[in-house]
């Protein structure tokens, strides 16, 4: 099988980067999100895409680069309850998992103060269960009196998936087909003064167009032009940006990891960049990074990271 860019079956052929030493977060191999893109390969139609993006209204939420922070990843161990559920219409076969998830007692799906799904948001539910290698993510996931699960992606976290990741055209409890919690940024590690991985972003579905490129292995529904960018497109801050007019300690944290490891385009939204809450992390958001410190960044402030040709979609699953 050819290696495509970046990847980390590919460590030792990839032109995009190289490995930084760093593994995870959350998998215990290098992945993809670590690999430092700061003298990678730029895509030939890097300026195209750009201008396109530009041109249709650049990031969502009214052209600001916000931050999201209502993601929150749980963690269980072994007396956390495992619970089974029951698929919903955002359960899709083959490309899901129909498993028992542990759930711990204190907890909450995305966007919501518990497991209730009551707002109409995503309500992604994701868990760590570290002792057994494993994180459970779900899209639309509501626990009440009984449990009712959307798409339901459980991720080995000692394996180095190779360039297809879960399977292709498939996708998983994100629309690239990615998983979710080693591309958030938490309090904890922009508190560091470092992030040692890319980070998930989003567009709205009206500015990109159908189709994927790796590492993604699905893309959802778009509506955008044909000159727009496909599903999964990585892009890096430009390293003249001057980082240190960013106004908070925890925004420029975030654009010096734009700069060197990029951002990878998951599914359609408003808000650009997401972050887990502050719920479960010892550092706090409050004075180190806000929503809105990030709007100075425009789409032309960045470019395009190579990865190989556009794959079509088929949403023929094959795992």
């Amino acid at each position: 099988m050819a290696c495509a860019p970046l990847l980390a079956a590919c460590a030792a052929d990839a032109p995009g980067g190289s490995a930084t030493g760093k593994d995870g977060p959350y998998f215990e191999h290098a992945m993809f999100w670590n690999r430092d893109v700061s003298s990678a390969a730029l895509s030939p139609m890097s300026a195209q895409w750009i201008a396109a993006i530009h041109a249709a209204g650049g990031w969502g939420n009214q052209n600001h680069f916000k931050v999201d922070f209502s993601f929150d990843v749980l963690t269980a161990d072994a007396a956390t309850p495992m619970q089974t559920f029951s698929p919903n219409m955002y359960f899709k076969a083959p490309d899901c998992d129909q498993m028992p998830v542990p759930v711990p007692a204190i907890g909450n799906v995305e966007g919501e103060t518990g497991y209730k799904c009551s707002s109409g948001g995503d309500c992604h539910l994701i868990v760590l269960d570290a002792a057994n290698h494993s994180l459970y993510e779900m899209w639309h996931a509501s626990i009440t009196t009984s449990f009712s699960g959307g798409c339901l992606a459980v991720w080995d976290t000692q394996r180095a998936y190779d360039e297809t990741l879960r399977g292709d055209q498939c996708t998983s409890a994100d629309g690239a087909g990615f998983p979710i919690a080693p591309l958030l940024l938490n309090a904890d590690e922009v508190a560091s003064g470092e992030l040692h991985h890319a980070i998930r972003f989003v567009l709205p579905n009206d500015r990109v167009t159908q189709g994927y490129v790796r590492p993604a292995t699905h893309a959802a529904y778009t509506s955008g032009d044909l000159d727009l960018p496909p599903y999964g497109v990585h892009l890096r801050l430009r390293a003249d940006y001057p980082v240190e007019t960013l106004t908070s300690t925890g925004a420029q944290v975030v654009a010096r990891a734009l700069q060197k490891y990029g951002m990878y385009q998951a599914d359609g939204g408003e808000d650009t960049l997401t972050a887990q809450s502050d719920k479960y992390t010892t550092a706090k958001w409050d004075g180190l990074l806000g929503a809105q410190d990030l709007y100075p960044l425009t789409v032309d402030d960045f470019e395009v990271v190579d990865h190989g040709e556009m794959i079509p979609i088929t949403n023929n699953c094959a795992r």
